[in-house]
């Protein structure tokens, strides 16, 4: 029953900014970490940010110090605010949402939000 929604993605400019907001919804027992991947063509997906209940940020080198992630734990949301983007930055990013249940560990995975950068 769980489910994940991102939204904000578009296109914009190399040098402009965009937000991401990501809200999971459902059946939700402990939410553990909350973040943002990126995905092009013929490549994997590789993690930008993550953020833990705790409070614990990770951030890719590529992304550091222009993107920024944040959460509101009361409404099971994050956001991606990135700023100087890129055309590098150009990918579809997903949401995913690591909770607990019972002791294991459950990953669930929004739909994706197009993002794209013109130089």
């Amino acid at each position: 029953q769980a489910q994940v929604a991102e939204s904000g993605g578009g296109l914009v400019q190399a040098g402009g900014s965009l937000r991401l907001s990501c809200a999971a919804s459902g059946s939700i027992f402990s939410i553990v970490s909350m973040g943002w991947y990126r995905q092009v063509p013929g490549k994997q997906r590789e993690v930008v940010a993550d953020i833990t209940s705790g409070g614990t940020l990770n951030y890719a080198d590529s992304v550091k110090g222009r993107f920024t992630i944040s959460r509101d734990a009361g409404k099971n949301t994050v956001y991606l605010q990135m700023n100087s983007l890129k055309p590098e930055d150009t990918a579809v990013y997903y949401c995913k949402v690591a909770e607990e249940r019972w002791g294991i560990p459950y990953d669930y995975w929004g739909q994706g939000t197009q993002v794209t950068v013109s130089s």
